[in-house]
């Protein structure tokens, strides 16, 4: 899966991205990332899906209840 990595894994990955970019624009790169996911997550709230609009009878699901 790719949501279990472990340390090795982690340290692995950090080592390459210091060598690519340099310890100096790590900050400046994560900055970058932060603000593109910040607009993404904000463009996607705005974005109202086109099939509530085409079925009028459309409903929210539900959450399953026990």
């Amino acid at each position: 899966m790719i949501g279990n990595f472990g340390t090795t894994e982690i340290l692995l990955i950090v080592f390459i991205v210091i060598l690519l970019f340099g310890a100096k624009r790590i900050p400046e790169l994560f900055k970058g990332l932060g603000q593109g996911m910040r607009e993404f997550k904000d463009a996607s709230k705005e974005d109202k899906p086109e099939y509530r609009d085409q079925n009028p009878n459309y409903r929210d699901p539900q959450p399953p209840t026990r």
